[in-house]
């Protein structure tokens, strides 16, 4: 067990939320939360919504807006819990009951998997922390009619998922509203080729309290949380605002697989078929809405979802999944997602086209070879990104080696390492012919993943 989370959850051992505010300004509405912990200091986190260019239909304050703003405040608490990690967390501003204690307790323990592997942190989800309210007992119930508006809202975070998305539900893109969460070049510009435009565009912003990254600083616990939670419950608001039926995720079915073989240590936990189900199941236990939170990727794997992004080539310069280059909008070729992300196109791409994208052959940076033995499995743990499994970063390499073993040319340093020491069972099941039974789709949109099957389970 970690020293530093034994005596840090002993010395600060009540974390509070507070309380939160919901202002409405003329071209948005403005968020912020309450947090403290007891003897250390005070976090007021915010979150804008720019509403300028919004249909407002259903009221931003009422008592299920303001539910739905306290459950986004329980997922974006756990970012500042996590610095000290006390051992109650107090609610004062709300009433959960029982079960609601054991759903969230369920969220964060999984969503700082990571956190608590990577800081040697051993403990587990019944003792981890105690959720306790001020107010203790059933939700409220019985909010006003909610206004529907017929609207579909995708979240557009500047990779190929959401710009595959995008492309399959071109049909229906007049009834689409992308949603981006601090803008970022790449996020807009995908949503502009896909041809939505800003008027289409929800734009919220999040910060982060700076009293925060003043502890990291000073060594206080830091480590991964659930973002995509937040995400979840920021568009679910959003959905509500602006009466919006879908919220249309993309998250594959790659999300599912742990990072640590053997556990169940997952980075992208909050973006697992495992989570979009309890986060249905909160909806609609809790709102009262018929707002549907799916991903249309869902049957699919890393390596499809690559293929049919191959076939996008007005995407192909403006795209970033880099976190390292995020806020400067460029693949920095030097992290395991960039690495992942150049392998997993590397069949269905020249080497010309890569390095248009990436101004290098990553297969060459034999500096990665740490975080290509963790891609391909051998080695223990994958890396923590938001990548696939290691059996389709494997079939992607074979289908690359083939393609230049084909056309005679010389393997690139990382592909020849790999030919030289892979273990491959004798016969392959073909990942491009996979299709996932366990998703959420709603049978009006099984018609844009049956295209897309259709194309990706050719091979050639």
């Amino acid at each position: 067990m970690s020293k530093k989370f034994e005596l840090l959850r002993k010395e600060f051992g009540n974390f509070n939320y507070d309380g939160f505010s919901i202002k409405k300004g003329e071209a948005s509405i403005s968020i912020c939360f309450d947090f403290s912990i007891d003897g250390l200091c005070g976090f007021h986190p915010t979150i804008t919504i720019m509403t300028d260019n919004l249909d407002i239909i259903n009221s931003f304050n009422s008592e299920r807006g303001r539910s739905i703003v306290f459950s986004l405040g329980m997922v974006e608490a756990v970012s500042y819990w996590k610095c000290v990690c006390s051992e109650n967390f107090n609610i004062r501003c709300g009433r959960i009951n029982q079960e609601d204690k054991l759903w969230w307790k369920k969220l964060w323990f999984n969503g700082l998997s990571e956190m608590f592997y990577r800081n040697g942190i051993n403990t587990d989800i019944g003792s981890f922390v105690n959720i306790n309210c001020i107010i203790d007992g059933e939700r409220k119930t019985g909010f006003s009619p909610f206004r529907k508006s017929e609207i579909s809202i995708v979240p557009v975070g500047g990779g190929k998922d959401s710009v595959v998305t995008l492309e399959l539900l071109d049909e229906i893109k007049p009834a689409i509203k992308a949603l981006t969460v601090n803008d970022q070049p790449a996020r807009t510009q995908c949503a502009q080729v896909a041809g939505i435009g800003a008027e289409n565009t929800i734009r919220t912003y999040r910060t982060i309290d700076r009293e925060l990254l003043n502890l990291n600083a000073e060594g206080f616990l830091n480590g991964h949380t659930p973002f995509s939670a937040i995400v979840a419950f920021l568009s679910l608001y959003c959905a509500y605002l602006i009466g919006a039926e879908n919220i249309i995720l993309s998250n594959e079915s790659s999300a599912n697989e742990s990072n640590v073989a053997g556990t169940e240590i997952n980075h992208q936990y909050s973006k697992s078929f495992e989570f979009e189900k309890d986060f249905n199941n909160y909806v609609s236990t809790h709102f009262d809405m018929p707002v549907r939170y799916f991903s249309l990727l869902r049957p699919f794997n890393e390596l499809q979802i690559a293929k049919q992004f191959s076939k996008y080539k007005k995407y192909h310069s403006v795209f970033r999944s880099c976190n390292a280059g995020s806020k400067k909008n460029i693949w920095c070729c030097n992290c395991a997602k960039c690495l992942f992300v150049y392998i997993i196109l590397s069949p269905f791409l020249s080497r010309g086209e890569l390095f248009e994208i990436f101004s290098c052959d990553m297969l060459e940076k034999e500096s990665l070879l740490n975080e290509f033995c963790g891609l391909v499995g051998f080695s223990d743990a994958k890396p923590f990104e938001c990548i696939g499994t290691v059996g389709e970063v494997r079939f992607a390499l074979e289908l690359t080696l083939k393609k230049y073993e084909e056309a005679g040319e010389k393997l690139p340093v990382m592909l020849e390492y790999y030919k030289n020491i892979r273990h491959l069972q004798a016969e392959s099941i073909n990942l491009l012919c996979a299709f996932n039974k366990d998703n959420n789709i709603p049978q009006g949109f099984l018609k844009f993943v049956e295209e897309m099957y259709h194309y990706v389970s050719v091979c050639g």
